[in-house]
């Protein structure tokens, strides 16, 4: 082999080992600081705690919900509940009814 091809080869060689070097470092930098690299692990962890906080309150809710539901099915209503959530929407009281009114807890 001359020697012009054999830097030519060296050349090649040389460029193909920078892109590779290049690739492997931007990798690198992805793994760490990317958006699901180490550094995000801490920020994930938090905010799958949040979420798990925030599924349980709805679930609590939803339960909640779901009872009051089931209270007053049509079918075989309570009939506290009905009596209270008549009195409460639609303002029907009997005459000799006195009705006090609480703040409602949230």
């Amino acid at each position: 082999m001359t020697r012009q091809g054999h830097r030519i080869t060296l050349r090649k060689e040389q460029l193909t080992q920078g892109f590779a070097l290049t690739a492997l470092l931007v990798l690198t930098v992805l793994g760490i600081a990317g958006p699901s690299g180490l550094l995000s692990w801490s920020e994930n962890s938090q905010l799958l705690s949040q979420r798990h906080a925030q599924i349980n309150v709805l679930t609590a809710e939803r339960d909640a919900l779901k009872n009051r539901v089931e209270l007053l099915d049509p079918a075989n209503a309570d009939p506290d509940l009905a009596g209270e959530e008549i009195r409460r929407n639609l303002n029907l009281v009997h005459p000799d009814e006195v009705v006090l009114t609480l703040p409602e807890a949230d």
